[in-house]
């Protein structure tokens, strides 16, 4: 593929999509790519996550260890990041990726993607800013489920009282 389309390729990619044309070209620039076949591993699980991998073209089976070997979780297709953590933070792969059919991915290397936030400060600001507003979603989304678990904590203790001695 040419710079032209992997550049387009990354303008996808959600936590890539604020980067401006000369910062993807340099983040196209500088990755590496690599092509694989049916059946190939991208990576194993609990293997050292030295960055991240945009999946080009094709599409990657994500699987989970299970008790007699492993099973699909999610089918992902070309635009996709793995390992978005891996980009900012030393991190192990929490599944395994393995090529359905041919696969071409482009890997950006944490120190890459480092160095790119060091050099352009507004993209650090604006990577921190979609972090924050992803992680207040999720508080929001798991809050009811702390307020249920609050109502049966006090639902049990109440049944306790009745159902003590002299209660």
């Amino acid at each position: 593929m040419s710079l032209v389309q992997d550049i387009a390729i990354l303008k996808q990619v959600p936590m890539l999509s604020d980067f401006d044309d000369d910062q993807l070209r340099l983040l196209a620039f500088s990755a590496e790519s690599a092509d694989y076949r049916d059946g190939q591993k991208l990576f194993d699980d609990n293997d050292r996550a030295d960055g991240g991998m945009v999946i080009a073209s094709g599409t990657a089976s994500l699987q989970k260890r299970a008790s007699d070997g492993f099973e699909e979780i999610d089918r992902v297709d070309a635009g996709a990041l793995l390992g978005e953590s891996a980009m900012l933070v030393e991190a192990r792969r929490p599944c395994r990726a393995v090529a359905v059919g041919d696969v071409r991915i482009i890997r950006i290397r944490r120190a890459l993607f480092k160095r790119m936030i060091q050099e352009y400060p507004e993209v650090a600001r604006r990577l921190f800013e979609q972090h924050a507003a992803r992680y207040q979603k999720t508080v929001a989304a798991i809050r009811p489920i702390g307020t249920r678990m609050t109502d049966l904590d006090q639902l049990a203790a109440a049944r306790g009282k009745d159902n003590a001695p002299g209660g």
